[in-house]
């Protein structure tokens, strides 16, 4: 099994710990993975303003970068999602379509490597948000309005994790008001879907905010750091290679 590592244009730039933790992650775990040097963002900024033609040149290049493995994995939702859904190659529908072999982190480790167990710790009160598109649009997790059995992909594997202490929320797949340009064409709105989201973890005593989507977990940290809040965000990546050598037995 050959797996491709995809990293997020934003995860790149602002967070390289994510990335490098990806990936260490998924070799601890014995997976043959390989960071192709030339890839840029997927294309999602230009399509959800508007302008999916403009997306045309990043498909192209990802393509050329990834056509070649067997797995395409990535530490982001909403970038996969835009993928496996958008990406200008035969359409999703064709199950050769390359868009099928991109998968976002959590879900690589529970469908495809069915991870059973981790020896990573991490000793701290952990609030967990999930992102939006990872639930809504990658099945990640199961949604509160439905009458359905409840599951949790990122919720099984932190599970997994040693000293770990998950808390519980009273709204546990609230959005955190970033939405990509939405942050930016409703500021104000954006703001104070985040302070709540944020107040949520607080009152349960939260020490770290973690996720599968470091973009809410960027939107979340500016709100903090502005409140003048010691809580910190965490790449769910970052969690499951603390402290330990990864397992998949």
């Amino acid at each position: 099994m050959k797996v491709g590592l995809f990293i997020p244009c934003y995860v790149d730039q602002f967070y390289p710990g994510v990335a490098i933790a990806t990936l260490q992650l998924l070799e601890k775990l014995g997976v043959d993975v390989v960071y192709p040097q030339n890839q840029t963002c997927c294309g999602q900024p230009m399509a959800n303003s508007g302008f999916q033609d403009l997306s045309k040149g990043c498909s192209d290049l990802f393509i050329k970068n990834f056509n070649e493995f067997d797995y395409i994995v990535s530490p982001s939702g909403s970038c996969v999602l835009y993928l496996r859904e958008h990406l200008s190659e035969t359409g999703h529908h064709n199950p050769d379509y390359l868009g099928n072999k991109v998968y976002e982190l959590t879900s690589f480790l529970t469908d495809v490597l069915k991870v059973e167990t981790l020896t990573a710790s991490f000793p701290h009160k952990v609030g967990m948000h999930i992102s939006c598109h990872g639930q809504r649009g990658l099945h990640l997790s199961s949604m509160s309005e439905l009458v359905a059995p409840g599951f949790s992909k990122p919720g099984s594997l932190l599970n997994m994790v040693k000293d770990i202490e998950m808390i519980e929320l009273s709204r546990i797949d609230e959005c955190c008001g970033f939405g990509g340009t939405f942050c930016v064409t409703e500021e104000a709105v954006s703001v104070k879907m985040g302070k709540d989201r944020i107040a949520d973890h607080l009152l349960h005593g939260a020490e770290y905010i973690t996720g599968a989507d470091m973009s809410c977990l960027m939107h979340l940290e500016g709100i903090l750091k502005r409140q003048g809040s010691n809580v910190k965000v965490i790449h769910i990546a970052e969690i499951l290679n603390a402290g330990g050598n990864g397992s998949n037995n």
